[in-house]
């Protein structure tokens, strides 16, 4: 079972909000007037306004509940904001985007690089980019929509894609790939170790890629319908992607992937200090 996140912090947003505004708007009120007539019922004798105020201060104190929800709301509320509108953190769970992301690898991803939406509903409210070929994006999966995918933009709206032994073509025309030499992976990575790896231009983006001769995914040769995008892995015979279940509907983005902020590999000696930092391209 997938825990929508964001639906949870708008709960708990609204929640704790509610409770604060209540206590401001009715209990606060109603505590400070039952303070009032006691302070006012006490005695002139120092024994019996000491006594008074006392129990004037027990009636003011706030309840737990509402104390936590003021402290909590202002928190929640900025994570909320921050998630919703500016970046989101994720993991990367697989070798899919080998060996441009690593598995272990925690990434930031720019929530408003496509336009902002709104938490849970996904709504777009404010128009600012589109996505554009050679893009790394998170989206949500097509035909489980509460599982995030992160793959790379090769096709545009229109665009005529085409994959034949391991090649790509784009509106006719060859993406260039120039090959590096033999793939040598650590930890979790190892697994590809002998697959070959190519740079491959896609417009001004130069990007890594695997492919292993040991499989075959086969060919494709689609036109992208409008209002989506073709979406492919970097490590392309590891990869389930575009050209297994179709185009990622513009509806399912969730944003641009920029920078690796951690890597964790318990297969490699743990924290990766040297992709910390680094820009996702």
């Amino acid at each position: 079972m997938n825990m929508d996140f964001a639906a949870v912090l708008v709960l708990l947003t609204a929640l704790t909000g509610a409770l604060w505004a209540l206590d401001a708007t009715l209990l606060l009120p109603r505590r400070r007037q039952r303070a009032e007539a006691i302070l006012a019922d006490a005695g002139p004798e120092p024994e019996s306004r000491t006594a008074a105020q006392t129990k004037a201060n027990a009636v003011l104190r706030e309840p737990h509940v509402i104390e936590y929800a003021r402290s909590f709301f202002p928190v929640i509320l900025v994570v909320l904001l921050l998630r919703s509108f500016l970046v989101e953190p994720f993991r990367i769970p697989s070798n899919s985007m080998m060996p441009t992301l690593l598995t272990g690898d925690f990434i930031l991803v720019n929530k408003f690089a496509y336009g902002i939406r709104l938490p849970v509903l996904n709504r777009k409210v404010v128009e600012i980019g589109e996505p554009k070929r050679g893009d790394v994006i998170v989206f949500r999966f097509p035909k489980d929509p509460s599982i995030d995918y992160i793959k790379r933009v090769i096709g545009l709206p229109g665009d005529h894609i085409v994959y034949r032994d391991k090649v790509l073509y784009i509106n006719d025309k060859k993406a260039e790939q120039v090959i590096l030499g033999l793939y040598a992976g650590v930890g979790a990575g190892s697994v590809m170790t002998g697959a070959t790896q190519l740079v491959e231009h896609l417009d001004d983006v130069k990007h890594d890629i695997l492919t292993d001769a040991r499989k075959n995914f086969g060919d494709i040769d689609v036109i992208v319908p409008p209002g989506t995008y073709f979406a492919m892995g970097d490590n392309r015979d590891n990869s389930n992607d575009s050209r297994f279940w179709g185009t990622v509907p513009e509806r399912n983005l969730v944003g641009k992937a920029f920078m690796i902020w951690m890597n964790f590999d318990t297969q490699n000696s743990g924290v990766d200090w040297s992709r910390i930092g680094s820009q996702i391209k």
